[in-house]
């Protein structure tokens, strides 16, 4: 079963048990998805199902981190329960022994040598671990490593 037969069952299954916030996550994801999919002019593949749900949960954490700067706690809770929503579809995220033996891989495979290469890496580990690595804690090792 596809990511996105997943969301509609469980999108259907909150409706029925009258989860307001999860029900309204779900519905904006769709949307999302359903967008995507008219501006392409043909069904996603799950890894664009992927890529949506994933700019979906950055963009949440993008909220809530500037919620939290302006003091708006009550948003800031809001935000975090439909992240905590969004966070139960992507596939488990890398541990840190696990990022960091991708990025020696990353980095072996593709000969980087310095700060120059860290877009070719980043976009080689991006699309290798598709929904499992935070793009702010990967830059960062990817950064250390190459400035090594």
């Amino acid at each position: 079963m596809g990511l996105k037969s997943i969301l509609e069952k469980d999108y259907i299954s909150s409706y029925k048990a009258r989860d307001a916030v999860r029900v309204a996550v779900l519905r904006l994801l769709k949307t999302a998805i359903k967008n995507q999919e008219i501006e392409l002019r043909r069904e996603l593949t799950e890894d664009e199902v992927l890529d949506a749900l994933a700019k979906q949960v950055k963009q949440r954490r993008e909220s809530i981190e500037q919620y939290a700067k302006a003091g708006r706690t009550d948003l800031v809770q809001a935000e975090s329960r439909e992240l905590e929503v969004l966070s139960g579809y992507l596939p488990s995220p890398l541990s840190e022994e696990d990022l960091r033996a991708a990025v020696d891989q990353a980095v072996a495979e593709l000969g980087a040598s310095g700060l120059k290469d860290m877009g070719r890496v980043m976009q080689e580990l991006l699309n290798s671990h598709k929904g499992r690595v935070d793009g702010k804690k990967a830059s960062q090792v990817v950064r250390s490593r190459l400035a090594s």
